[in-house]
């Protein structure tokens, strides 16, 4: 059995993460993880205790802000680092696994945690049909490692039948 690099786990987590998001829109996961231990996840939704967008309206989501943006959304790397202070735990010196680059507004909150590196599967301006990551440009400028996502999932092989 060939055996998976943390990388490969993490991203792999973090797309099965994806999968729990009550969004319309998109569905988005996040694991935090210093070196090959997890310290934290999450997926966008609404906040615990507020409306499920996809039950509550399931034609077309929450309603959108100013911007077009979701009125009630928590981004994956919002609660992945969230979910991590409200258990006492540091992100500094971490590294977040994401399956969507992070917008600027998430970029701005990984760089003042400390996060050391951020790994992302697919980018946010291709997502938004705009030019330019401006959350990857804003991380890279201040000096967060970035990285796409280059790696492959590995399927453990099955048990023998004996």
């Amino acid at each position: 059995m060939q055996r998976p690099d943390f990388d490969d786990i993490f991203m792999e987590l973090a797309v099965n993460l994806a999968k729990r998001s009550h969004c319309i829109k998109a569905h988005v996961g996040a694991v935090l993880a210093k070196e090959t231990r997890i310290i934290s996840i999450g997926y966008n939704g609404p906040p615990a205790g507020t409306y499920n967008c996809d039950e509550e309206w399931p034609d077309k989501g929450c309603a959108r802000d100013r911007k077009g943006s979701c009125s009630l959304a928590i981004h994956a790397e919002e609660n992945a680092i969230l979910y991590a202070a409200k258990n006492g735990s540091s992100v500094e010196g971490s590294t977040l696994y994401v399956t969507l680059s992070p917008c600027l507004p998430c970029a701005r909150i990984i760089f003042s945690m400390k996060i050391k590196k951020v790994v992302y599967l697919n980018s946010y301006a291709e997502y938004k049909g705009i030019d330019i990551d401006e959350g990857l440009a804003f991380l890279e400028k201040f000096g967060v490692e970035i990285q796409k996502y280059a790696g492959k999932f590995v399927q453990a092989n099955q048990p023998l039948n004996p």
